[in-house]
């Protein structure tokens, strides 16, 4: 076998390629190295991922985005849960067709937080059309979730400030702090961000600034100035403002500035001191302006209804102002040295005008002096006016002269007259009504005494011969003329008892309320107890609450009333083995006490009951059970005398509860509100 022979000094074709081979991929691997270092430092986000969309490769930018390098991790594990169907289609899209619109997606942090990116992609195929890898191009959308490589420069910025910044969430949780913050409690910056605000300020302070920050938090900014008291016992003075943070209309945070103004504060009390030296100083000139000062601060000439103008102690007339003019129509020429009683009306008798020489003499004597009356215009015109007129003083009580103060008061005289020419015309038609209802009480007097007294008779002569015509028949044995005269008897007893309670409904709306204190347990079982007398042979079961409440009423009439609804329960459950009446209350809303009877007796239909409190109207027949109707007619008469309601709820076999409102004697308990949320901040 030959063997090739190399000329001495020269390298074979082997040792030739392999070095060649070795400069070429030292040029790859710097070119490797350089597309490497372009691509980390690109401004925007880099990176490349397989079909099974793990990440092959991300550049710097966006491994700082991210706060990780992402090693193996999936682009699905890289954005939010809410962004991953979006990222499916796109890259679906550049798998099947090569091609695929950019998509807005939200990336997570390493700390959880969310940015906000847009995602533009591109396809490698092999050269039998199978998709390699694609690579992406990340750019941020959203100015204010891109900070986040900007921090560094942000916190080296606000630790530049000499004011006090921090950022409290709405947990008042702190997520920033310059270092000037936390310097100030001992801390560094990193360390204050997740302490709660509680553990940060002190416990003494912390009652004062809950308040401001529960403020702050409901959307109004706080602005203040307080002391704090540092480390070593010095004492400065802040301006401290409490910034609402508004994030998509609802407040997420507080921001919290506190300005050091403890130089301010000296310089202003040195200014302060100043100030008061030259207060002293200037005292001495004071006198000089004072009248002067006192003359024209009341002088407003763009006033239209009033005018204002000067006058001696004489009266004469030493300063006529504009709005004098326009009022009185007199120029500064026509009237000034004129005595001011050239602009009254002579015709001013039956008013409180006086003579003009004393309303001066009280003014100068009083300080002040007020006159109604009419005053003249310079064409002879008058309106009326109210007038004030003013001594004038300077500081040694020397007069200077007198400001009067004139208003137009013509349009309110117009109406006062109308409202006298009302009032007289009131007065005379509520005479008229009275009139009437004095006549018509005097009818209802007689009325009632012919009823008390003329149709009674006839009723008496009835009562009175039946009674004779039973004591004739004595043992007789004619049934139905025995039954007549029973029902002749009980017809007459029943229109006695009618006429009783037509008198009484009628004196009940008549007759003055003594409104007093009155307890509605006492009352209760008064009426109780002459039920139990009246009713010794029935099993009833009375159930009445303890804590019954005081009321505001007449006690006679409020006795009237619950003995006749009290009453029919005791009736209307003749028919019950044991009969059930419960009696208790509850507090109204819209003031007063509600009571309510309830019963288990027969009860009635509702719907059928239009009538139910009208006079002599009943829901049951007489023959079942006794009475007139008249019982809740006065009932319901007495509660609204004072300035209560009555109602009923009933079902037929079921019962029935009546219930009723009446004022109560005293204080209406206020209303409970919870305690604030801040009250659970820790301290």
């Amino acid at each position: 076998m030959d063997n090739a022979i190399c000329p001495e000094g020269m390298d074979t074709p082997e040792q030739q390629f392999e070095r060649l081979l070795a400069l070429r991929t030292q040029e790859l691997q710097a070119a490797l190295d350089s597309a490497r270092s372009l691509c980390d430092q690109a401004t925007c986000g880099l990176l490349t991922f397989d079909a099974a969309q793990r990440c092959v490769q991300l550049n710097q930018a966006l491994r700082t985005w991210l706060g990780h390098g992402a090693p193996g991790a999936t682009l699905g594990e890289l954005v939010a849960p809410r962004s991953r169907d979006a990222l499916n289609t796109h890259v679906e899209s550049l798998r099947q067709s090569g091609q695929c619109e950019p998509v807005e997606l939200d990336w997570l942090r390493a700390d959880g937080s969310v940015f906000r990116a847009r995602l533009a992609s591109n396809p490698v195929f092999d050269a039998e059309g199978h998709f390699l890898h694609g690579s992406g191009v990340v750019t941020m959308v959203d100015t204010a979730d891109s900070v986040a490589p900007q921090d560094s420069l942000l916190r080296s910025i606000t630790d530049r400030i000499p004011a006090r910044l921090a950022y409290y969430d709405k947990n008042l949780i702190c997520r920033f702090a310059n270092q000037a913050h936390a310097a100030r409690y001992g801390k560094t910056p990193a360390e204050m961000v997740g302490s709660p605000l509680s553990q940060v300020v002190r416990p003494d302070i912390l009652p004062d600034i809950l308040p401001r920050v529960a403020q702050a938090l409901s959307g109004q900014t706080q602005t203040f100035e307080a002391e704090r008291v540092a480390a070593d016992g010095s004492v400065n003075y802040f301006e401290i403002h409490y910034i609402p943070d508004y994030q998509n209309g609802s407040v997420e945070g507080i921001f919290i500035e506190l300005h050091d103004i403890t130089e301010r504060r000296r310089t202003e009390e040195f200014v302060l001191h100043a100030n008061q030296d030259l207060e002293e100083r200037v005292r001495s000139r004071s006198a000089e302006l004072f009248a002067s000062e006192q003359r024209y601060r009341l002088m407003v000439d763009a006033i239209q209804d009033y005018c204002i103008y000067f006058v001696d102690e004489n009266g004469g007339i030493t300063e006529w102002t504009e709005s004098a003019q326009r009022l009185h129509g007199h120029t500064r020429s026509q009237i000034m040295g004129r005595s001011y009683e050239v602009l009254l009306a002579a015709d001013n008798a039956g008013e409180d005008e006086v003579d003009p020489g004393q309303v001066l003499r009280l003014a100068k004597a009083h300080g002040q002096w007020e006159t109604r009356g009419w005053r003249l215009r310079e064409d002879g015109s008058r309106f009326w006016a109210h007038t004030v007129l003013t001594a004038l003083r300077n500081e040694a009580g020397d007069l200077q002269g007198l400001s009067s103060i004139t208003r137009d008061m013509t349009a309110a005289k117009s109406l006062e007259d109308v409202m006298n020419d009302l009032n007289r015309e009131l007065e005379k038609r509520v005479a008229e009504r009275t009139q009437q209802l004095v006549a018509a009480n005097k009818d209802l007097d007689v009325f009632s005494h012919m009823v008390s007294h003329d149709l009674r008779a006839p009723l008496r002569h009835i009562a009175s011969f039946i009674s004779l015509l039973q004591e004739q028949m004595g043992d007789s044995t004619d049934a139905l003329a025995l039954q007549y005269q029973n029902s002749i008897a009980k017809a007459s007893k029943r229109m006695s008892l009618m006429i009783e309670g037509l008198l009484e409904y009628a004196r009940l709306g008549r007759v003055a309320i003594e409104s007093q204190p009155v307890p509605i347990t006492q009352l209760v079982q008064g009426v109780i107890g002459h039920l139990k007398q009246e009713n010794q042979d029935r099993r009833i079961e009375w159930v009445i609450e303890d804590d019954l409440p005081v009321v505001r009423g007449d006690a006679m009439l409020l006795a009237q009333a619950l003995g006749n609804l009290l009453g029919n329960a005791v009736k209307y459950t003749r028919l019950r083995d044991v009969a059930r009446i419960e009696l208790g209350w509850k507090v109204n809303p819209v003031g007063g006490r509600t009571f309510y009877i309830s019963d288990n007796g027969v009860g009635f239909d509702l719907e059928k009951a239009h009538n139910l409190f009208v006079m002599f109207q009943r829901q049951h027949h007489s023959m079942d059970f006794e009475g007139t109707g008249t019982g809740l007619a006065l009932s319901q008469r007495i509660i609204e005398r004072h300035g209560g309601r009555i109602w009923a709820e009933t079902t037929p076999g079921e019962g029935c509860t009546f219930y009723f409102t009446l004022p109560f004697d005293g204080m209406e308990p206020e209303m409970a509100f919870p305690e604030s949320s801040l009250a659970a901040l820790p301290v």
